[in-house]
């Protein structure tokens, strides 16, 4: 079997186990555990299904960075429940999640899989930073299409998109963003700017849809192409100069926002997977019968056991 690297974008897996099982799930205190279940039964798919040999959990140790922010005040504002001074804001979680996610953390450490993070930045962060500097092909698993411009098939970076449910998963591949956005998954990240994305707070430049944006950039090549040629007065028309022109201002910050970071400073991990040894079976059968977590911890040991 080749070696391959999964990265888990941990905030998307576990907001969609818990809306995906009912929280009448609960432990024997009874806090509800549902997130908790359906984030093991998502790993023990994907550990079964793509085999990987390594894996990360990537975490959001700050979910909006302030430095984002300073560049598009926008920026994820529509999930914020609570603006805090010296640290990350707090974002709208169901109260019955977030009592899971230590739960989730404390069986994540139980069976060996390493959560990462990364002070002041986003699990996006984290992944194309890991995604960047392995020497092994990468399966990235999210909701999210941002880490879309980190697809690249001559690195065997791929992305197993999970917004149509754990039963439709798309495995997201060059050909896969081209025959979709008409774009290459390098230029995906202009793309996003230039269009838009009201899931992330981000305006885009008025007038510009999916349709222009593939078109400005099958014609310029990248964001700083287009802008080039919208100077020069050469290949589009005055409207679509005009509308680049108004949005200046966004399109000076815009690119940094969206981009993903590929070079934090992370330290080596082993995230190597193994059949659990009998301390992390015994933690972990702790942790099932203290939560109530049943067949899905149980599916996720065979899982890690045929690695």
């Amino acid at each position: 079997m080749t070696d391959r690297l999964m990265l888990l974008d941990s905030a998307s897996l576990y907001f969609r186990a818990f809306y995906g099982v009912p929280d009448s799930v609960r432990a024997p205190d009874g806090r509800p555990v549902n997130a908790v279940r359906g984030f093991l039964d998502i790993i023990a798919k994907l550990v079964t299904t793509y085999q990987p040999t390594h894996l990360v959990a990537c975490w959001d140790d700050d979910w909006r960075p302030q430095w984002r922010v300073d560049l598009i005040p926008t920026y994820k504002t529509h999930r914020v429940v609570e603006v805090v001074a010296d640290g990350p804001d707090v974002e709208e979680v169901p109260d019955p999640l977030e009592v899971q996610v230590p739960v989730i953390r404390d069986v994540l450490d139980a069976v060996g899989i390493p959560i990462v993070g990364a002070a002041e930045h986003e699990a996006d962060d984290v992944i194309g930073t890991l995604a960047t500097r392995a020497t092994l092909p990468v399966d990235i698993v999210t909701g999210d299409r941002d880490l879309f411009q980190l697809v690249d098939d001559e690195s065997g970076v791929r992305v197993i998109y999970t917004a149509r449910g754990m039963s439709n998963l798309d495995v997201v591949t060059d050909a896969f963003v081209e025959t979709k956005y008409g774009v290459l998954p390098s230029q995906y990240a202009d793309f996003a700017t230039l269009r838009g994305d009201s899931s992330d707070g981000l305006p885009g430049v008025t007038g510009i849809g999916d349709k222009t944006a593939a078109t400005l950039l099958a014609a310029h090549g990248d964001l700083a192409g287009i802008l080039a040629a919208a100077e020069a007065g050469e290949g589009m028309s005055a409207g679509v100069r005009a509308k680049l022109a108004a949005g200046a201002a966004y399109l000076a910050v815009a690119p940094t926002v969206v981009a993903v970071v590929k070079d934090l400073d992370i330290a080596d991990i082993d995230s190597r997977l193994h059949p659990l040894d009998e301390r992390q079976r015994a933690d972990a059968a702790a942790l099932a019968e203290r939560f109530a977590l049943g067949g899905s911890m149980d599916r996720l040991i065979a899982a890690l056991d045929a690695v």
